[in-house]
């Protein structure tokens, strides 16, 4: 059953992306562009709505200056205003005509943005438009020993590219715009359907994981009560096709998980994505077969196929289900890889991954509680180094970087949930890492083994705290993500302290946490070996004499 250990490999891969949960940059704050009286607004995105001879076009958007009134947030409060092209076009000059309340589109360089909102305002226009000679927004600052910074009007910078789409439209009529920076929701939908998808991943998974122990639990007991002998390739509490994870892989997830991320960030391009993509189509592939199969087999109709094998060169033996099931998962990956652009390829790719993060947690296993501390610690600083330490060597979090695919074409790697922020009115994505679930996953998983093993009650076991630290630790993450404006947040800072400190304050109160930390087993009595009746008679021990 080789096969079957395909989705361990991808482990790490996946893990590389653990820690990051994001919901756009709107607002930013920047310690280097320090506010001054008269230059202290937060840094905004802006939209700019246009109109062409009264028929609605493009809408571009652009971020909005420190300086200058704060810019309307609500859109039925914007007026719509003409748009004309100053002269001399850097607006540093003093304009060769006046206007009456008309917005200036005027180009960058030659003197500071608050002379060309000063000439502008003069001039009597009511906003100003600047088109960066760069492809990208710039924060439009005011200088530490600027004192004169009484500017009555708003000033918007637009990218290269959506400037000159602007100034295009001007040859062909009359141009309106209307600038406004709406505000997102305090709690957008998104972000509760990914916290309630994260929490019912991990449910599933780990009633599976724990499911599929009990199950060889109950063929071992059944070998042991007819007196044959344990195969050596059994494992107790689980099966030859379970990979248990030791402490030396734990540990060395922080150096392998980091040499991946380094890679991802240092070749991300379009060819790179590509092949992160066939990755992930593969390992795809291989998850949505797996629970697929799993749950088809649960059928009548379906078993006598499930129980059926046939030989397959590289695979071994394969159920004939197995076989039916693989080429629908195959055609859904490649779809999804080949229209994955498209608004509504994200349901494809959370299937994907969903289906993904439970095979692994069904086959990848953590023996103890030792371990799965280890694991989760090294995650914990992996995490925290690379969202926010990084940020000190490489002037940008590479985490954050690379999870949004930001020197690429493309929305993100692969491996993310996402679901799209439909009443957001930036719309975007909200977005986690696979790792933010498969990592505490596996501690879950074996904290449900582990009551089912104990014949522990719900409340009386260790799975329910354990969910309700995960669903505790998660929700903090998003309070925390919509407090710092967006800005991505590594999630396992806050749930692997809620997770493990729930399960070592347990184990202590009850007094289990020697068995927890070590064994990773209750205790049992083997009900299977009898004392000769001689043996029963005679308790003590004969001496030599």
């Amino acid at each position: 059953m080789a096969r079957r250990r395909s989705p361990a490999a991808v482990l790490l891969v996946l893990a590389a992306l653990a820690g990051v949960a994001a919901a756009g940059d709107i607002v930013h704050q920047d310690d280097e562009a320090p506010k001054i009286p008269g230059c202290s607004n937060d840094f905004v995105l802006v939209k700019v709505q246009t109109w062409v001879d009264k028929r609605e076009r493009d809408e571009f958007v652009g971020v909005g200056a420190r300086f200058g009134p704060k810019i309307e947030s609500k859109e039925k409060h914007a007026n719509r205003t003409r748009l004309l092209l100053a002269n001399p076009f850097d607006c540093c000059t003093t304009l060769t005509q006046k206007f009456a309340g008309d917005i200036l589109l005027v180009e960058r360089g030659n003197c500071k943005f608050t002379k060309k909102a000063k000439v502008a305002e003069s001039a009597g226009a009511s906003a100003i438009i600047i088109i960066n000679d760069k492809h990208e927004l710039y924060k439009m600052v005011c200088d530490r020993n600027e004192t004169d910074l009484d500017i009555g009007i708003p000033a918007v910078l637009l990218p290269k590219d959506a400037g000159s789409s602007l100034q295009s439209l001007l040859s062909s009529g009359e141009v309106l715009v209307q600038l406004y920076s709406p505000d997102r929701p305090l709690v957008d939908t998104a972000e509760v359907f990914l916290w309630l998808m994260a929490v019912g991943t991990i449910l599933c998974a780990s009633y599976w994981s724990a499911w599929s122990a009990r199950e060889a639990d109950i063929e071992q007991e059944k070998l042991l009560k007819d007196g044959h002998e344990i195969p050596p390739n059994f494992e107790a509490g689980g099966s030859s096709g379970m990979v248990d994870i030791n402490m030396a892989s734990a540990i060395l997830f922080v150096v392998i998980a980091s040499c991946f991320l380094i890679t991802l960030y240092k070749l991300m391009s379009h060819w790179f994505v590509e092949l992160l993509v066939v990755v992930f189509c593969i390992g795809g592939v291989e998850g949505l077969q797996t629970c697929l199969v799993a749950l088809l087999s649960m059928s009548r109709r379906f078993k006598p196929a499930a129980e059926s094998f046939v030989k397959v060169p590289f695979f071994g033996a394969v159920s004939y289900l197995t076989l039916a099931v693989c080429p629908f998962c195959i055609v859904f990956a490649v779809l999804w890889g080949v229209y994955r652009r498209l608004p509504y390829a994200w349901i494809g790719q959370d299937i994907l991954g969903i289906t993904l993060i439970v095979t692994v947690i069904q086959i990848v296993r953590i023996p103890n509680l030792k371990v799965g501390s280890a694991l989760l610690s090294c995650a914990f600083l992996y995490d925290i180094f690379w969202v926010f330490i990084s940020k000190m060597l490489f002037h940008e979090s590479v985490m954050i970087v690379v999870a949004r695919g930001d020197k690429t074409d493309e929305d993100g790697v692969p491996m993310l949930l996402k679901i799209p922020r439909m009443f957001d009115p930036w719309g975007g994505y909200s977005i986690i890492g696979f790792g933010d679930i498969l990592l505490p996953g596996l501690l879950i998983a074996f904290a449900l083994r582990y009551d089912w093993a104990a014949k522990k009650t719900l409340q009386s076991g260790y799975f329910l705290w354990s969910m309700v630290a995960y669903g505790s630790g998660l929700l903090i993450t998003y309070v925390a993500l919509n407090l710092m404006d967006g800005h991505g947040q590594p999630a396992l800072l806050y749930i692997v302290p809620f997770t493990i400190g729930t399960f070592l304050a347990l184990g202590m109160k009850r007094g289990e946490l020697r068995h927890l930390w070590t064994r990773g087993q209750p205790e049992r009595v083997c009900t299977h070996m009898h004392l000769s009746p001689k043996d029963s008679a005679d308790p003590e021990p004969r001496r030599n004499k």
